[in-house]
């Protein structure tokens, strides 16, 4: 069976499975995944579904979205974002109100500062007159 490029995933999980001190065993009763299958994620050979990803991440008590990332189903930016709404709205100290408020005002600079670099990349492409 070929090799998918999902090679970085596997290499982070045995990783990370090894730092938790887990068996390849171990880990997929805790994921509730088979051992064979778990192996093959480890060695590049299977690219598993957000859902597997969701289940080992738990397991390991690690981020799901670094494990997005890695599988390549989530890019590094939309990953911090995720983090950082995650944040706000887990934040006990403010309260619902407060917190939609925060993910709006996050949302308006987060589009203002897409609009400013769009315009800077169409101004810099623009060839310029000597």
């Amino acid at each position: 069976m070929a090799s998918l490029n999902v090679g970085n995933l596997g290499d982070y999980l045995r990783e990370q499975r090894r730092t938790a001190q887990l068996s390849l065993r171990q880990l997929a009763e805790a994921a509730g995944v088979s051992n064979p299958y778990l192996s093959q994620i480890e060695r590049g050979l299977r690219k598993p579904s957000a859902e597997v990803l969701q289940q080992v991440a738990k397991a390991l008590r690690i981020s799901a979205e670094t494990l997005y990332v890695r599988a390549g189903i989530l890019d590094e930016q939309e990953r911090e974002e995720l983090e950082t709404r995650a944040v706000i709205l887990a934040d006990p100290s403010i309260n619902e109100r407060q917190k939609q408020v925060l993910l709006q005002i996050y949302d308006s600079f987060r589009k203002e500062n897409a609009a400013e670099n769009a315009a800077e990349q169409a101004q810099q492409a623009q060839p310029t007159d000597t």
